[in-house]
C-alpha cells in the first residue's frame, strides 16, 4: 500500500510538471507573435571614426536597450538577456568595425552578424 501512495504522488508531480511546461510553452508562443518593442537610435551627429564618437553611440544603444528591455523587479535576468540581444543586434546593424571592437572589448561578447534573406 505504501508503494501505491508513492506512485500516486509521483504521477501527480509528473502531471503537474507537464501542465506547467505546456502553459509555459503556450505563453512563449503567444509572446513570440507579439510585436517586440524597439527604439531608433540616431547617430548622424557622431563621428564614428573616433573613439569618442563610438563610445557615445554605444552609450545611446545601451540606454535604448535598457528602456526597451525594462522589466519589473524580480525579472532582472530576463532584462539583461534582452539587453544583450538588443545591443548585439544594434551593433551588428551599424556595422562599424571600431564600434564592434569597442563592444567586444567592453562586454567580451561578439556583435550578432546579420545576413540578408531573400
Amino acid at each position: 500500500m505504501n508503494s501505491n501512495v508513492k506512485t500516486e504522488n509521483r504521477t501527480t508531480l509528473v502531471c503537474a510538471a507537464a501542465m506547467w511546461l505546456a502553459c509555459a510553452l503556450v505563453a512563449c508562443n503567444a509572446r513570440a507573435d507579439e510585436q517586440l518593442p524597439s527604439e531608433t537610435v540616431k547617430f548622424a551627429d557622431l563621428d564614428l571614426g573616433t573613439q569618442a564618437g563610438v563610445e557615445a553611440l554605444y552609450g545611446r544603444i545601451h540606454l535604448a536597450a535598457r528602456r526597451v528591455c525594462d522589466a519589473p523587479a524580480g525579472e532582472q535576468a530576463a532584462m539583461w538577456a534582452c539587453m544583450t540581444q538588443a545591443e548585439s543586434e544594434a551593433i551588428g546593424k551599424v556595422n562599424v568595425p571600431l564600434l564592434t571592437a569597442f563592444y567586444q572589448k567592453k562586454t567580451g561578447r561578439h556583435a550578432q552578424e546579420l545576413t540578408a534573406n531573400r
